[in-house]
């Protein structure tokens, strides 16, 4: 399967564009955002755990990357409650499950083999710093190489300079709305955005995110 393969393009997924896909597991569902591969696939996807549901046990052969967007996820290694964001590094395993039901967002097999940190931040608990421009809080959630990982709170009104993106961004809209010059994007859209890509970003009513950039290369 290919599905928003061409890291060269522009792709944009907004909440209703992409359909709930059962998962191997009962009461495990998936929306793709992209996805080079079959099962086993590198992959961005949302994932909904039913109450009472598990995934089978398995290996991160290219690492594993999710932010918890409802509910408790859990495994052998602790519960991770909404705004928990984890980093399980290439060869790392687990068996997933979630006893209340969760919603998480997750990327799979897109480490760079000498990133090997475990990481897991607790974004209710973190202390979250300003921006580059008022109205920005942005909390760091990783950094490796040329590749950032942020969430990022807009309050209403906020404007960021026009930019250019060097190895691209991806966003995840949390909460609210956040805008450019291209469109609005609602509370659960995707967007990804190539290399040397530029835009004028803002919030009109403030929004929440989750952010990702220097990862796509040229």
């Amino acid at each position: 399967m290919q599905l928003n393969a061409d890291f060269s393009q522009r792709a944009l997924v907004r909440p209703d564009d992409s359909p709930w896909v059962a998962s191997p597991m009962p009461g495990v569902e998936r929306r793709m955002l992209d996805r080079i591969g079959e099962e086993v696939a590198r992959a961005t996807s949302i994932v909904r755990y039913a109450a009472d549901s598990h995934f089978s046990a398995h290996q991160h052969p290219g690492g594993e990357e999710y932010l918890v967007l409802e509910g408790v996820f859990s495994d052998e290694q602790g519960d991770y409650p909404a705004g928990t964001y984890v980093r399980n590094p290439i060869g790392s395993s687990h068996a997933p499950f979630s006893r209340e039901g969760c919603t998480i967002f997750v990327k799979l097999m897109q480490f760079d083999p000498a990133d090997d940190q475990h990481v897991v931040i607790d974004s209710n608990q973190a202390e979250w710093l300003p921006g580059m421009v008022p109205g920005l809080r942005v909390l760091p959630l990783h950094q490796h190489g040329t590749e950032h990982v942020a969430l990022v709170r807009w309050a209403p009104g906020t404007c960021f300079n026009r930019h250019r993106h060097w190895g691209g961004e991806e966003i995840l809209v949390l909460e609210g709305v956040f805008q450019d010059e291209f469109g609005d994007y609602p509370a659960g859209s995707w967007l990804r955005s190539p290399h040397l890509s530029e835009h004028t970003p803002f919030s009109e009513q403030g929004c929440l995110i989750w952010v990702k950039t220097g990862h796509l290369g040229d």
